[in-house]
């Protein structure tokens, strides 16, 4: 017997033969024979240090337990192949074969069940072992179950994790990678990253570790691994690489340069993503180019789902500059479904579903706009990186729609679509969102922090065609808050730009909509008259322009005093029906203010509502008499259940509303900003509330408001 010598007494029936006690694996311990032997303390030391936790002494051979319980921990597992010398050793040694090592393993406490080695043994022996035998037993592992024609699966990403380097495990881990880009881009960026620790080399997949970054929002990311493959002419993939950098300048606010990203690679290596250079081409003024590189570009062979997608994307959006602007929404509709079908997340500038919503909104149709949305964000349509992009222009829809509630549920999910912060465009986008609800609530102060808050946000993009609406309603708050010049030369930048696309209809006509409503608040008749004549020129190809034309002529001849009830009111509800009921709401509302007859009066008042049914119409700018008359009129207006009839409590509706503002501790002046009436009026609710509750002084009044108004209210 070579290497050790067993003491009388200490050897166990099932174990003879010199060959046994020759076993390599003797060699790592003082005895392989040690009886069960209770140890007061927690845990026992094997004979190389390796502390088991339970209070026994291991017996038949405490190396083989532990060379077993290094292999599971290693990552064999039972009854998969184990180590040869292992499984040598054991059947030489035992006629029970492994039976026996996994039995004592359990009987000691450190192995579970289903074969796996408690927490704590499997730490010790992984840190105490040297890494050479760890690393011989992974390579053995892995040459083990490719021969069994099993994949590595799971196994590769442990494996690398723990630093093993492997050209299989690199292209088992690069093979679920790319499997899994287009249906799960973190896992496919975690799974990129496991490969690099493995030993996978940088530049081969440089590009798609790019796409899964920016798919999953870390734009940081995305941009910096895109910057060294765009720095290698002859990178693989360079392609892709150049279509993830044109996604995050785009994201990033700055769509001109990936228009430029594009330039750089050329007709010649543009291939099958022409189609995404033309839309950001188009998006920043330069339709020439995008038709010079669709027309040198290689045409796509392969008619798949995502080459009609993009194919149509580009098309319908060609038409959105031509003279039948109609006819792009259904293209562009069109190109979001082949998208949603197609199921990729693959890196664009703009989604065809961001598109198509625009085209729509742009179109004086929120609705439509509103349902292309819903299903692209179903569909997933862009990846993680593109839903808040999706959400904030559902929350426009909404805002379009005055619908605020949804507006704001749309918001939130915007900001909770992914684990990054809100990409530049994004926050751009959501600051005009903040300042158009507070601008269509009257909530001057909100209005106030809202602007001060856009200010930051528009430092930070370019304007590009597919950001207008948020300037257009930047462009009316500034005229509201006297603070024009915020703004100036960014407008300047959009008309310039829709001048270089010869001023398509489809994309200018909101945005000469926006400048007249700028006109208008700031007095400035010549400020409004290009913009007026622009609308009624583009009004014979554009059923939106003929509308917004209507609306604007309506408005010069209210504020001039010289108005038909009649013309008002058919502007007020046009502009309802291509989607603008607050516009014409305020319309009607600020003409009835201005009416000198009381009869025209409540027809536009009952207009204003009728467009208007979540609150009262907005009046800006009334005379006393006229909101004294408003008061007057509501019974007639309400047919006995609106604003003016009273209910059980006594109080007419709008009176409970004043009522809850009250309550809710405001003055008659933010009573007055909060439903368009002014602060003599709201005096007057109150009093005219007193006597019908009978009430002798405020105290008196809060504590009837309270009774009258239900509970949910606390006392003052």
């Amino acid at each position: 017997m070579t290497g050790h010598d067993h003491k009388p007494g200490h050897h166990k029936p099932g174990h003879h033969g010199p060959a046994a006690d020759d076993h390599p694996l003797n060699e790592t311990t003082d005895t392989l024979d040690a009886d069960l032997a209770p140890e007061p303390t927690y845990g026992t030391a094997l004979s190389d240090g390796t502390m088991l936790p339970n209070g026994h002494r291991l017996s038949g051979g405490p190396a083989a337990v532990r060379e077993l319980l290094l292999a599971l921990s290693v990552g064999f597992s039972i009854p998969s192949p184990l180590p040869d010398d292992l499984v040598d050793y054991a059947g030489r040694r035992n006629h029970q074969g492994l039976d026996s090592l996994v039995a004592e393993a359990k009987d000691a406490g450190l192995l579970s069940d289903d074969g796996t080695v408690v927490g704590t043994a499997r730490y010790a022996l992984l840190k105490e072992t040297p890494t050479a035998r760890i690393r011989s037993l992974q390579r053995e592992l892995v040459d083990k179950t490719i021969q069994g024609g099993q994949p590595l699966g799971e196994l590769a990403r442990d494996l690398a994790r723990t630093g093993f380097k492997d050209h299989r495990v690199v292209s088992e881990l690069e093979r679920s990678a790319d499997s899994a880009l287009d249906a799960d881009p973190q896992l496919a960026a975690e799974l990129y990253a496991e490969a690099l620790l493995a030993g996978g080399d940088e530049a081969s997949k440089a590009a798609r570790r790019a796409q899964a970054s920016a798919a999953t929002g870390d734009l940081d990311a995305a941009g910096r691994t895109a910057d060294r493959l765009l720095a290698d002419p002859e990178a693989p993939d360079l392609r892709l690489g150049a279509d993830v950098a044109a996604a995050v300048w785009a994201q990033r606010g700055m769509l001109s340069r990936s228009a430029d990203t594009y330039s750089w690679l050329g007709p010649d290596r543009i291939g099958s993503s022409a189609p995404l250079a033309a839309v950001a081409m188009i998006g920043t003024g330069n339709s020439a180019a995008a038709e010079e590189l669709l027309a040198v570009a290689a045409p796509v062979r392969s008619p798949t789902l995502l080459a009609v997608a993009l194919s149509l994307t580009q098309e319908g959006l060609h038409r959105t500059l031509g003279p039948a602007p109609e006819l792009a929404l259904p293209e562009l509709i069109r190109a979001s479904d082949m998208m949603n079908a197609a199921g990729t997340s693959i890196p664009l500038p703009e989604t065809p579903g961001a598109l198509a919503a625009l085209c729509a909104l742009h179109s004086g149709e929120p609705e439509v706009s509103d349902t292309v949305l819903k299903a692209a964000l179903a569909a997933g349509q862009g990846g993680d990186a593109a839903r808040p992009r999706l959400f904030l222009l559902r929350a426009w829809s909404s805002m379009q729609q005055d619908n605020a509630d949804d507006a704001r549920l749309a918001i939130n999910e915007a900001v909770k679509a992914n684990h990054w912060s809100l990409a530049p465009r994004d926050e751009f986008v959501l600051a005009a969102l903040e300042v158009g609800l507070a601008r269509r609530g009257s909530d001057v102060h909100e209005l106030v922090l809202a602007w001060e808050r856009a200010r930051e946000a528009m430092m930070h993009v370019s304007v590009d065609l597919y950001s207008l609406l948020p300037w257009g309603e930047l462009m009316i708050t500034a005229a509201r808050l006297r603070e024009s010049r915020r703004v100036s030369h960014y407008l300047e930048n959009a008309w310039d730009l829709l001048g270089r696309l010869g001023n398509p209809p489809l994309w200018s006509v909101p945005l000469h909509w926006a400048a007249v409503q700028a006109a208008l608040l700031s007095e400035d008749p010549a400020g409004l008259a290009p913009h007026a004549a622009a609308l009624v020129r583009a009004s014979e190809n554009s059923h939106l322009a003929s509308v917004l034309a209507t609306g604007g002529r309506a408005w010069v001849s209210v504020l001039a005093g010289r108005f038909e009830a009649f013309d008002v009111e058919t502007a007020a509800r046009g502009l309802a029906a291509v989607g603008m009921p607050w516009e014409g709401a305020r319309l009607a509302g600020h003409a009835a203010a201005h009416a000198d007859e009381r009869r025209d009066m409540v027809k536009l008042l009952a207009c204003a509502r009728d467009i208007h049914p979540q609150g009262a119409a907005p009046s800006t700018g009334a005379s006393q008499r006229q909101e004294d008359a408003r008061i007057t009129a509501q019974p007639v207006m309400d047919d006995g259940v609106g604003l003016g009839a009273p209910d059980s409590s006594g109080l007419s509706a709008r009176e409970r509303e004043v009522g809850r503002l009250i309550l809710e501790g405001k003055t008659y002046r933010e009573i007055g900003e909060a439903i368009y009436i002014s602060p003599r009026t709201a005096e007057h609710h109150v009093a005219r509330m007193r006597r019908r509750l009978g009430a002798e002084n405020r105290s008196e009044l809060l504590v009837r408001l309270r009774l009258a108004l239900g509970e949910g209210y606390p006392p003052p």
